[in-house]
């Protein structure tokens, strides 16, 4: 039985994770970094270790100051949450080498589908519709080129171990391909070490749709239905919701069947999404999995009303899922608005600084995830994101409402936040119509 687990992870993420450890009377332990001393984790954990500097390279990205935190204090799980080193096969084998129960994937699972080109070949194999694209990593133009005559333009150009947007470009014309290709394996190789790039057919209006899984190691898979994060800028997403509008339930069928074979393909155990891409025409495509809890998981568990936390605790403690795909009933409507320090009236700079006043929503339906108190300080060195606003309605227009009355509620004094930004997107008639695309932003701006 797992009885003590060290959150390799900071802000609201970390505040979530003890929360239900404590609910389930496990102990937690705490890390952070000089500049997190104050942080409300360290505060609610039932023990804090401080493991490095202020640069996340120094601590929480640090293995080795992460598994000597775990050991001095005795703890036999580690849970990442997400970002940081959630998504690292290497500090997963770190944790097996140790002995410590590395809450998420086995490495090698990790491993097989952090390099996108792995992934989708595995998908493939499965019978997975995946987008036309490269079956082999490319690491030459002139290779390149020959494959986007083959793949028909335009394409994407891709990083195989990238993420959040860096090492992408789009090319439309042969003319456009050599520079494109260049840029995105100059970006891949600052950003992840790695110049090996895949390619792709470009889907222009596409959505973004992904489905949450739950499998233990027992080989039971189940989804939970799926989430539209179709809102999004510079590929991070903003809003996010569940159900989506676009999928009729023949759909969501077919996508949910599909999103399982891929988690079986792939010998997946403990939480993930499968994420698609899906055209107008309701033909699909498989993207990527990401192998850890996702910033968005909230819209999921108020819709399904399953803890995604505890769960992922129990598998990993060897537990089997306690429910089938048949118990899983989708009630309602929630939307998810990511509330970030920054200025959207001056290019979404960061806005760093000490929050002097503070009130956040509250009442039937409204969920507050943030780590943020009056005083507290936003640092410059992490995440911008400092509350997640979730809100809950028996359908997806009262759900909307109710987002732009407690969005009207919040007062972040101190710091810019782009909370009026949020609500004139919620106010938009495309995104109330719900026939929106991941392009949605990009329009709004002209």
């Amino acid at each position: 039985m797992i009885k003590k687990i060290l959150i390799a992870n900071r802000g609201e993420i970390a505040v979530r994770i003890i929360r239900a450890c404590r609910e389930m009377g496990i102990e937690t332990v705490a890390v952070y970094s000089e500049a997190d001393a104050e942080a409300l984790h360290t505060k609610l954990a039932d023990e804090a270790v401080c493991i490095g500097p202020a640069p996340s390279s120094q601590s929480y990205l640090s293995m080795e100051n992460i598994i000597s935190a775990t050991v001095v204090s005795g703890a036999d799980a580690i849970h990442p949450g997400f970002g940081f080193l959630s998504e690292n096969s290497k500090f997963a084998e770190l944790c097996e080498q140790c002995g410590i129960t590395f809450i998420g994937p086995p490495a090698n699972v990790i491993a097989k589908l952090g390099n996108k080109q792995e992934a989708r070949n595995t998908m493939e194999a499965a019978g997975v519709p995946v987008i036309p694209g490269s079956k082999e990593p490319v690491c030459e133009v002139h290779t390149g080129l020959l494959l986007a005559r083959e793949i028909g333009y335009p394409v994407i150009i891709k990083a195989a171990l990238g993420g959040g947007g860096k090492g992408m470009r789009v090319a439309y014309s042969e003319e456009e391909f050599t520079q494109s290709f260049q840029t995105a394996q100059k970006e891949s190789q600052m950003a992840f070490g790695d110049d090996t790039m895949y390619i792709e057919h470009f889907m222009e209006e596409p959505r973004h749709i992904e489905f949450q899984i739950l499998a233990d190691s027992y080989g039971n898979v189940v989804h939970l239905g799926e989430r539209d994060c179709s809102i999004q800028r510079n590929h991070q997403k903003m809003i996010e919701e569940a159900p989506s509008a676009a999928l009729s339930s023949k759909l969501r069928k077919k996508m949910g069947e599909a999103a399982v074979k891929a988690a079986k393909a792939a010998g997946y155990v403990n939480a993930g999404t499968i994420e698609f891409l899906l055209e107008n025409n309701d033909a699909f495509y498989f993207m990527e999995m990401n192998t850890r809890i996702q910033v968005e998981h909230p819209v999921t568990e108020w819709v399904t009303g399953i803890d995604l936390i505890k769960e992922q605790i129990r598998i990993a403690d060897g537990q089997k899922l306690s429910f089938t795909q048949q118990d899983i009933e989708i009630s309602g409507h929630a939307i998810e608005c990511r509330i970030n320090a920054e200025n959207p009236e001056k290019g979404f700079r960061p806005s760093p600084g000490t929050i002097t006043d503070l009130h956040l929503p509250g009442g039937k339906g409204i969920r507050v995830d943030s780590a943020i108190y009056s005083g507290c300080s936003i640092s410059p060195y992490y995440d911008s994101m400092v509350a997640k606003l979730i809100v809950w309605a028996k359908n997806r227009d009262e759900a909307i409402q109710k987002m732009q009355s407690a969005l009207g509620e919040v007062i972040i004094e101190g710091i810019d936040t782009n909370v009026d930004y949020l609500y004139e997107l919620l106010n938009n008639p495309v995104y109330q119509s719900g026939e929106f695309n991941v392009n949605f932003i990009d329009t709004i701006k002209h």
